[in-house]
Parts: structure tokens; sequence; C-alpha cells
């Protein structure tokens, strides 16, 4: 499937095609910072084009998704090591174990309290890191859920997907819990956003399906043309709807709030998109793991 001519995406090449760029965002000061899971680094690429990079020790901690925090720097799980990660736009970082042993962080965001909450795959609890490091665990009421990604509500509480237990997930600032079960069986959502609408959008990487949910529980799906495309993350478009990657398919994709699905092919092929980031000049970018990072402008 080619890309309209009014769609431009091009890419950049950051790191060895075995760094692993996975997840990125873009920072208070404006640039872009970038998880290499596999190389254990975080890398950030200025606005000019510099590309900065900061080792993080063990080189095997897996650092995997990052987020802009509170407190002016960037926060990020470490899925192997256990840990949350923070870091500094000086590069000075510093990092917090998890009460859990083996928890598996993986998604993280700022709540609306001034806290980072973030999901634990291994142990099924939901985490709050405060900016001083305190970490509270609250358990999910099922087991082998694998709590995957997370955001902030419109409703002041953060909803979170659960890969194995096929549900949307919602958690109150007090630790209170409910769980919306999927109508797919097996869709295994992983990413999730807070669409311009007030909705939970995510993607069911499993189904090969689009999400999404009202705060108050009304649960609706769009599948895909190519239903084995393995939607992975997901992004609000400030235009409306929601920019998604398609993993397997190494496509770029569009959902309107209607339902309405637009694709576009990455330059490369096979190029494993994944996270997902705007800057403020409204560019969308995109992390592929195999070591390049894609940029596509706005729509004229």
């Amino acid at each position: 499937m080619s890309h309209p001519a009014h769609v431009r995406i091009r890419e950049t090449r950051i790191a060895d095609s075995d760094a692993g760029p996975y997840d990125l965002t873009c920072g208070p000061d404006g640039d872009l910072w970038v998880t290499m899971v596999h190389a254990g680094r975080i890398a950030r690429l200025t606005r000019d084009g510099q590309l900065d990079s900061y080792q993080l020790a063990p080189a095997t901690c897996g650092p995997s998704i990052i987020t802009q925090g509170p407190d002016g720097a960037l926060w990020f799980t470490r899925n192997r090591d256990h840990r949350i990660g923070r870091i500094t736009l000086d590069g000075e970082t510093s990092s917090f174990p998890t009460p859990t042993p083996d928890s598996g962080p993986f998604g993280i965001t700022t709540g609306p309290d001034g806290a980072l909450w973030f999901t634990e795959m291994n142990s099924d609890r939901i985490g709050r890191v405060t900016t001083d490091g305190t970490i509270t665990e609250y358990p999910l009421p099922v087991t082998g859920a694998f709590p995957a990604a997370i955001t902030a509500g419109a409703d002041q509480a953060l909803w979170f997907t659960l890969n194995q237990a096929h549900a949307i997930g919602r958690i109150t600032l007090a630790g209170q819990i409910t769980l919306h079960p999927l109508p797919t069986p097996g869709a295994a959502p992983v990413g999730i956003c807070r669409g311009t609408d007030g909705f939970l959008w995510f993607v069911e990487i499993a189904a090969g399906q689009i999400g999404r949910i009202s705060p108050d529980g009304h649960l609706e799906e769009f599948p895909l043309p190519d239903r084995d495309a393995r939607p992975h993350a997901i992004i609000a478009d400030p235009a409306g709807g929601c920019w998604f990657t398609a993993w397997a398919a190494g496509r770029i994709g569009h959902i309107t709030t209607a339902g309405e699905i637009d694709e576009h092919d990455l330059p490369t092929p096979s190029s494993e998109p994944h996270g997902l980031a705007r800057t403020e000049d409204g560019v969308l970018h995109i992390a592929l793991e195999t070591g390049g990072l894609a940029r596509l402008e706005p729509r004229a």
C-alpha cells in the first residue's frame, strides 16, 4: 500500500540494528528522547540533528517506555532489571527498584497527581512513583494479566491495557481498580492513549483491531484491513482521531473518530515500528526497532 503524495515520510538511522530503538517522547527541551531497549541506552536527538547517547548500567537493563515527567526530567521503565529510571536534560541518570522483585515494569505515564504511574508485567500490579523515588504498588484482581501500556484519562484516573487478560483497566488515584473485558476473545491489547474526544483508544495486537472505550466503560472495536498487521502503539492526533503503528506490516496508520482507517507503508520494509511521539512543530515520529526513526510531516 503506497502512501499519498501529501503524506511525507522520511527515515533516519540512529543506531545499529541490534540496538533496538523502542519508544520515544518529546522532552521539555523540544528534543526527542529514545529508549534503546537492547543496548541499554537512552538517546537524544536534538532539533538540529545532533545525536547524544547515555549508557545505562547494566547494559542489559532493558529501557522500554519513556515519558516526560512533572519535574522536567525524563522517566522510563527498565523492564529487565525491574527498576524505574530517570534521566535529566544534562544526562544524569538514576533509578529506583520496584518493591516487588522481578516485576517487569513496562508502561509509564505522568498522572494527574504529579506522580508517575507504571505497569508491572510480571507481577500483576500497577505502580506509582513520586519524583523523589517513593514507590507504591496496587495489585490487580486477576493473575497472569500482563499489564502493558498506561495513560492518563480525562476523568482523573489512569487507564491501562491487560494484554493477557484481554481487558482494559482503570485505576483511581486512591488505587481503586475496575476491569473492562474486551468483546473480542484473545485480543491482547498493548498501546493506549487518551484521544481528543475524551475516549481511551487502544490497539489489539493479536486481533488486528483498534478499540476505544468511553470513561463510563462503553467499548467499540474497529478491524484493520490487514488483521495480521499487529498494531502496537497509538497516539492522539490533535486534528482528530489517532495514529498507530502496525509492527508486523511495517506501516503507520490513522483512524478517525468515526472508525475510518488510512494506512501508509514506511520507506523501509520490515522496519518494526513501535513507539510514537509528536514534537512541538507537529511532526509525528516513530521508533523503528531495526535502528532508525521515521518522521511523518503534518498533512497539507
